[in-house]
């Protein structure tokens, strides 16, 4: 913990008010210095990351210019290149994840902080850090030979059911390597982040306002509702915002699920999915040097971009909503 010594200054022109002049002790000036490099020391890292993929991605931007990133083909043999296919398969896979993932990680947080018993919380925390921990190839071999089965199965049932809403419609009855397989196994590798970073969130809930609200006669389902959710409605969105992220960057396990595919198609359900993390692992071994290599550098530059852009976005939503805003009782 670091000192901050106050140290009067004499009396100002004009008899107005003494400054007070912080001396901070050696041990703070170093701590500062330190966080203050490790700070820029990131910045700078970044920064020469998006270089690095710039200047490498020069040549397929010379060669697409602006269509690359309305271009649904990609074909090396041809030089031909886009992402907008990919892109929009890499947004709907992860806002799949998402749907499933952000109301599974709030009601198990909610459970671990206000319903499980205290001997059994801490089992249960060290199960979801284990399941944060788990590599995610594990979980695309897991999805590709367990889940796939039982959620073409699922994505079957949805079709006849729901199949009225434009979405869940197939124009042919293979389910196998779809976007919502995608989606369900990213479900599970997000899901632990977004629970962690939730209960933490929750678990710091003044513990005055809980005894407050349930001594004037709410129920515990109440007392969540008017305290502890918007207490915690800032974590919820910054766990979410991770899981996104999380979700945009993954490689292997859409990798191992999906069948590659370089048309937009809303259909979900049935076979057929991209993203660009998968494109630049699937194809960086057989990318020509003289323009394959540089537009998965460019498709990275795009995957880099978008990443920046939700996480500006999730620091905006997460200023506006803090956690303790709004609480009422």
């Amino acid at each position: 913990m670091s000192v901050v010594v106050g140290r009067l200054t004499g009396a100002q022109p004009g008899g107005g008010p003494r400054r007070i002049v912080a001396s901070r002790n050696r041990a703070d000036r170093f701590y500062r210095r330190m966080v203050t490099g490790a700070g820029l020391t990131t910045l700078i890292i970044l920064v020469l990351i998006g270089l690095f993929l710039v200047l490498r991605s020069i040549p397929a931007f010379q060669l697409m210019g602006t269509a690359f990133f309305t271009t649904t083909r990609w074909s090396d043999s041809l030089h031909r290149f886009g992402v907008a296919a990919v892109l929009y398969w890499t947004v709907v896979i992860s806002l799949i994840a998402l749907i499933i993932a952000v109301p599974t990680s709030v009601a198990a947080a909610l459970f671990i902080t206000q319903y499980a018993p205290k001997r059994a919380r801490r089992g249960l925390i060290a199960l979801v850090d284990l399941l944060a921990a788990i590599p995610s190839v594990i979980y695309g071999i897991w999805g590709l030979a367990f889940l796939t089965a039982p959620m073409a199965g699922v994505a079957a049932w949805i079709n006849e059911n729901l199949g009225f809403i434009p979405l869940f419609t197939v124009d042919r009855t293979q389910y196998a390597g779809s976007a919502f397989i995608a989606g369900v196994v990213m479900s599970l590798m997000v899901m632990p982040i977004c629970t962690s970073v939730t209960r933490e969130v929750f678990s710091q809930t003044p513990p005055g306002e809980i005894e407050a609200a349930l001594a004037l006669g709410s129920t515990r389902w109440g007392m969540i509702r008017a305290v502890v959710l918007p207490f915690g409605r800032g974590g919820i969105i910054g766990g979410a915002m991770l899981g996104l992220g999380r979700a945009l960057g993954e490689t292997i396990a859409v990798a191992l699920i999906i069948s590659p595919i370089f048309f937009i198609s809303p259909h979900i359900l049935q076979a057929g999915a991209n993203s660009i993390a998968a494109l630049i692992a699937l194809n960086f071994g057989e990318a020509t040097q003289e323009f394959g290599i540089p537009a998965l550098f460019a498709a990275g530059v795009t995957l880099f971009g978008v990443t920046l852009i939700v996480n500006f976005l999730a620091s905006l939503i997460v200023a506006r909503s803090r956690s303790g805003k709004g609480v009422e009782i």
